[in-house]
């Protein structure tokens, strides 16, 4: 079997594409199709990180001879080409790398558990864009928790949060923090609620603020002693305890 053959078979035993084993080495899909064709040989480097990666002696990558079986590999390649640098663990779960890492120039991809690259996908994700359960990002999607400059998540915090508890710049959600908050109850400089607006400007069925509108319960702030015992037993009485005690910290704190 010529080393051609050798590589081609433990490529596709590896369950590997040729362009993601080229994405693997930093190299173009083109070049591992001229290895696989006979039509030229990888260098020293390439050598080596292909016989690190299939965990296979370099006597029996370039020349077939049977050697010594090398133990498991921690990981698989660290790779500084063209201005990034890629890592990608050995060990799996549901078919993904429990920690992928891709980062560098160029749209550069993280697939794992753990994903961080320009672009992550994981139940763990860090990127300029991420998306997962657990999301850190320029943009962040995660179904249970985002921190992005736009974030959208079960809990979401970012310029731009969107999620059922939302805070920052601008949030929307069920319950919303920020300088510009929209949700069923509402904190912010400008609070826009269905049920509970507390704000510079307020408005909902109970609004609170220096500018509160609305046609429910109004209350203007500062609020005296009477007034404040008024607006904290109308939040009580208008949301769930966990988050009239919030809303009630809040008021207590800002007058």
């Amino acid at each position: 079997m010529d080393f051609q053959q050798r590589l081609y078979e433990l490529r596709r035993k590896a369950g590997l594409s040729q362009e993601e084993l080229a994405g693997l080495l930093g190299v173009t899909r083109q070049a591992v199709q001229k290895w696989e064709a006979g039509a030229s040989r990888p260098d020293m480097d390439n050598l080596t990180a292909l016989a690190a990666y299939f965990n296979v002696t370099l006597d029996y990558l370039v020349l077939g001879k049977e050697g010594d079986v090398l133990p498991p590999p921690v990981q698989v390649i660290h790779n500084h080409y063209g201005g990034g640098y890629e890592f990608r663990s050995k060990a799996t779960l549901f078919g993904l790398p429990l920690v992928h890492i891709n980062v560098g120039s160029g749209l550069r991809a993280a697939r794992g558990i753990v994903a961080i690259g320009n672009a992550a996908v994981g139940v763990v994700s860090i990127g300029g864009v991420a998306l997962g359960l657990f999301s850190l990002g320029g943009v962040g999607i995660g179904l249970l928790f985002a921190l992005a400059g736009f974030a959208v998540g079960a809990l979401s915090l970012g310029a731009f949060a969107l999620g059922v508890i939302s805070i920052g710049g601008i949030a929307a959600g069920w319950l919303a923090w920020g300088g510009i908050a929209l949700g069923k109850y509402a904190v912010g400089g400008v609070a826009v609620a269905s049920k509970v607006a507390i704000g510079g400007a307020a408005y909902g069925p109970l609004a609170i603020g220096d500018e509160p509108s609305g046609g429910g319960r109004i209350f203007t702030t500062p609020l005296s002693a009477g007034e404040l015992e008024a607006a904290v037993r109308a939040v009580r009485a208008a949301a769930p305890r966990w988050v009239a005690e919030f809303l009630e910290f809040v008021l207590r704190a800002f007058q």
